[in-house]
């Protein structure tokens, strides 16, 4: 039996095999017997793209910067939405109407001031603060859940202003009506400004987050963890949730901005639904 066809496969095998590439490939057998290179085999995308290995330390250090770095940046918007603090009080005065105001205490307005100058600081630096922890999160991610990153931060931007324009301009005037008109012909309406700032505050912020459900759920849709199936079959349960939601988030006890907050926290919920079954789970 002649040996050229052996010798000549381990020939092609060898310079099939011989020349060095980075890219991943694949040795399969080839018609007339011998091993042939197949073509490039993609990466998985559950794969993370940067294979940089890191110490403990490393990531401590570099988690310690962008901490600081997010740390001044709140700072600095804190301080610029201090200067403007008065025109930010006026502002969330209006749904109060013809209300009065007073200072109870010594300094009262002045720690008003820097509440309401810290919470519009936070809201202003929260895009930067939001970009540090997309950049240490981001080489751990894999390919798949890095194409995930840009929908879920606009869709979490988009809702969350959403939040607080219905709060503004929907929650808060109702709740405010509601105190205003039971037993206004009996007590005269003067308010405490601390205390009227503190339930304005809660009520904006505690809305902004309801508002994420809808992210939530598409989040974990994409990611294969539940269906849409699994969360219309849960909506009883949801329901309930949202009633409860209701009467946790909002400051206040009357049942009508805890019914507007709890329907509306339902229907994000049922859009989610429907917005996870757009994208084929």
């Amino acid at each position: 039996m002649s040996k050229t066809p052996f010798l000549r496969n381990i020939r092609q095998t060898t310079t099939a095999i011989a020349p060095p590439t980075p890219e991943a490939v694949a040795l399969v057998p080839a018609e007339d017997g011998a091993i042939a290179v197949a073509d490039t085999v993609e990466e998985p995308a559950d794969q993370a793209e940067d294979d940089v290995e890191m110490g403990l330390l490393d990531h401590l250090e570099e988690l310690r910067m962008r901490l600081f770095v997010a740390l001044v940046a709140v700072l600095v918007a804190i301080a610029g939405c201090f200067v403007f603090v008065n025109k930010i009080v006026a502002l969330l005065e209006v749904p109060a109407g013809p209300v009065k105001f007073l200072q109870l205490a010594p300094g009262e307005y002045f720690f008003v001031s820097i509440k309401v100058a810290g919470y519009s600081g936070l809201l202003l630096a929260s895009p930067f603060i939001l970009y540090q922890i997309i950049q240490f999160v981001l080489p751990g991610l894999t390919r798949r859940e890095r194409r995930l990153v840009g929908p879920v931060v606009l869709g979490s931007t988009v809702l969350f202003v959403l939040g607080l324009v219905f709060a503004y301009s929907a929650l808060i005037p109702a709740a405010l009506r509601f105190f205003i008109n039971y037993g206004g012909d009996v007590v005269e309406q003067l308010w405490s400004i601390d205390r009227y700032f503190e339930f304005v505050l809660l009520l904006l912020f505690s809305t902004g987050l309801a508002f994420q459900i809808p992210v939530v759920q598409a989040l974990l849709g994409a990611l294969d963890i539940v269906t849409a199936a699994q969360m219309l079959k849960g909506w009883r349960y949801v329901v309930l949730g949202a009633a409860v939601l209701g009467a946790v988030l909002t400051p206040s006890t009357d049942p009508l901005t805890q019914s507007l907050l709890a329907g509306a926290v339902a229907g994000l919920y049922f859009g989610g639904i429907g917005l996870v079954k757009l994208l084929g789970k």
